[in-house]
C-alpha cells in the first residue's frame, strides 16, 4: 500500500488540447478518493496516467514516494479494475483470479491456491470458483475482476467506472461490496465515475473535475454543503440545487417569489454585487403548513403555484416554474451545457414531507430556511457564501 501524489499534472495532445490541466491531488495511504465529473472532464485520462497507460506531458506522478513518470505500468505495482471486467472467457473463476500470480512466475502452487481462496472468501465467490465467466452475473464478474486485483497485493487499486455496465439495483449492491472490501483491506484506492451517487457514497474524499481542471477536492458532505462554485453545486446533489436570480438589499434577498430575510453574515459576503444567483437545495424548502414554528427559524414563507408533484412514498417533490432575467439565464444555460443537459432554469424543485397536503395546481405556502441558501457571483460562478 502506498500514497499517490499528483503534482501539477498536465496531459496535452498534439493539437494543443489539454485533457488534464495542472491537477494536483494527494491520496493518502489507505484513502479512498473518487474522481468524478461529466464525460470529457479528464477523469479517466488522469487515472490512466496514474497506472502508466497515458504519458504525462508535465508534472510529477509519485507513488509510494517514488517518481514513476518514466516507469512502465508493470513496474508500478498497481491493480486496475476496468469497466468491461477484462476476464478470460475460457478460464474458470479460479484461474482468472490466479492468472496474474501465474504470470509473475514468483509464486508456488500452494501460495497461489492460498491467495485465490482467501480472495474468493472475501468476495463470496467460493461456490463459483469452477464456473466460467459466461455463467456468472454481472456483479459476480465484477467481483472476479476485483479478486484478480486483490491477489496481486498491489500498492493501490484503480477503478475505471467499474459499475457502469450493471443495472441500478446491482450497482447499489456492488457499491456496498466495494466499500466493504476497501475498508477491510485498507488499500489506497482511486475510483473514476460519472455517477455522483457512487461518488457521494463511496469516497473518503471526492475530486470534482471540469474540462480537465480540478474544481474542488473535499469530503462528500463538504461538497454537498459548501460547493465552491456553480458547477460543483449543480453537479452534486439529486435533484440538483435550485438556482434563482437574486438581489441583496441589506439583510434581505429578492427572489422571483418575493423577499427572504437571510443571516447577516451571508448578506455581508454578497454586499456590493448587483446581480447574484441564489443556490438552494430542495430540502431547504418545506410546506409551511407542516412546519412547527417558523418564527424561531431564519427564513421566510412565500406563495407560489405548484405545477407538478411527484410522490415517492416517504417523500415528494413539488415543481414550481419561474423565469430568470436574460443575464442570469445566460449563465444557467452555460451551466446546463457543462452539466450535460440538467435542467436548471425553468423550475424550482421543493422537497416535501410525505405528510404534506400540497397538490398540483395549489397556491401553496412554502417556507424557506434561508440559513441553507448559497449566493453565487452571477459572472464568475464563485460561491460568495461558502462556509458561512
Amino acid at each position: 500500500m502506498a500514497a499517490i501524489e499528483m503534482k501539477n499534472i498536465v496531459k496535452e495532445y498534439g493539437d494543443g488540447t489539454k485533457a488534464v490541466n495542472d491537477v494536483s491531488i494527494d491520496v493518502a495511504d489507505g484513502e479512498f478518493v473518487i474522481l468524478v465529473g461529466p464525460s470529457g472532464c479528464g477523469k479517466s485520462t488522469l487515472l490512466r496516467m496514474i497506472v502508466g497507460l497515458e504519458d504525462i506531458t508535465s508534472g510529477d506522478m509519485v507513488i509510494g514516494g517514488d517518481r514513476v513518470n518514466d516507469k512502465a505500468p508493470r513496474d508500478r505495482n498497481l491493480a486496475m479494475v476496468f469497466q468491461n471486467y477484462a476476464l478470460y472467457p475460457h478460464l474458470t473463476v479460479y484461474e482468472n483470479i490466479a492468472f496474474p500470480l501465474r504470470l509473475s512466475k514468483n509464486h508456488s502452487d500452494e501460495e497461489i491456491d492460498r491467495k485465490v481462496r482467501e480472495a474468493s472468501t472475501t468476495l463470496e465467490l467460493d461456490e463459483q470458483l469452477e464456473r466460467k465467466p459466461s455463467n456468472l452475473s454481472g456483479g459476480q464478474r465484477q467481483r472476479v475482476a476485483m479478486g484478480r486485483a486483490i491477489v496481486r497485493e498491489a500498492q493501490a487499486f484503480l477503478f475505471d467506472e467499474p459499475l457502469s455496465n450493471l443495472d441500478a439495483k446491482l450497482r447499489g449492491q456492488m457499491r456496498t461490496e466495494i466499500s466493504r472490501i476497501q475498508k477491510k483491506l485498507g488499500i489506497t484506492t482511486v475510483y473514476v465515475t460519472h455517477d455522483q451517487t457512487e461518488a457521494m457514497t463511496l469516497g473518503d474524499r471526492v475530486a470534482v473535475l471540469k474540462f480537465g481542471e480540478l474544481q474542488q477536492l473535499a469530503s462528500p458532505r463538504e461538497l454537498y454543503e459548501n460547493p465552491v462554485n456553480l458547477f460543483v453545486a449543480g453537479f452534486i446533489g439529486s435533484p440538483p440545487m435550485n438556482f434563482l436570480p437574486a438581489k441583496v438589499n441589506g439583510d434581505e434577498v429578492e427572489l422571483p417569489y418575493g423577499t427572504v430575510k437571510i443571516p447577516h453574515e451571508k448578506a455581508e459576503k454578497a454586499k456590493g454585487k448587483e446581480l447574484l444567483i441564489a443556490g438552494i437545495r430542495p430540502e431547504a424548502f418545506e410546506d409551511a403548513a407542516v412546519v412547527d414554528d417558523t418564527t424561531s427559524k431564519e427564513g421566510s414563507t412565500f406563495t407560489a403555484t405548484v405545477d407538478v408533484v411527484e410522490w415517492l412514498g416517504s417523500e415528494a417533490y413539488a415543481y414550481i416554474p419561474f423565469e430568470a432575467p436574460p443575464e442570469v439565464q445566460k449563465q444557467l444555460e452555460q451551466l446546463e451545457r457543462e452539466l450535460e443537459g440538467e435542467s436548471l432554469r425553468t423550475q424550482l424543485v421543493i422537497s416535501l414531507d410525505a405528510a404534506s397536503s400540497i397538490r398540483e395546481g395549489d397556491e401553496a405556502e412554502i417556507y424557506l430556511d434561508a440559513s441553507k441558501m448559497h449566493l453565487f457571483d452571477a459572472e464568475t460562478g464563485e460561491n460568495l457564501t461558502c462556509g458561512v
